[in-house]
């Protein structure tokens, strides 16, 4: 009995606990980074997407770099009393006038 012992020892111990290696787990660790890192360049690419499309004021980029639009702007000098009602609407015509996207 001690020598069936002894063998099993020796041989457990030689072989260790990863005697049989990973085996098809050691695919997974690869596979799982590979679905991470993709997720992180579809969701980027995606909002990069959402970014290239203009903002409701007209405005491109992401939202909290867009900054306030022109005729938006000058309406606001205009609530202020910065500017008078003949210079509002000359200026306002003006914009619109050379506005990117006019026909």
């Amino acid at each position: 009995m001690l020598a069936t012992l002894a063998t099993t020892a020796m041989a457990t111990h030689y072989a260790g606990p990863w005697a049989a290696g990973f085996g098809w787990v050691f695919f997974l660790i690869p596979i799982f980074w590979i679905l991470v890192i993709g997720l992180v360049i579809f969701l980027v690419s995606r909002r990069r997407r959402e970014w290239a499309h203009a903002g409701p004021d007209g405005s491109y980029g992401p939202p909290w770099a867009r900054g306030a639009s022109a005729e938006s702007t000058l309406s606001e000098r205009f609530a202020k009393g910065d500017i008078d009602e003949t210079e509002y609407r000359a200026r306002l015509e003006v914009l619109r006038a050379n506005r990117p996207n006019a026909s």
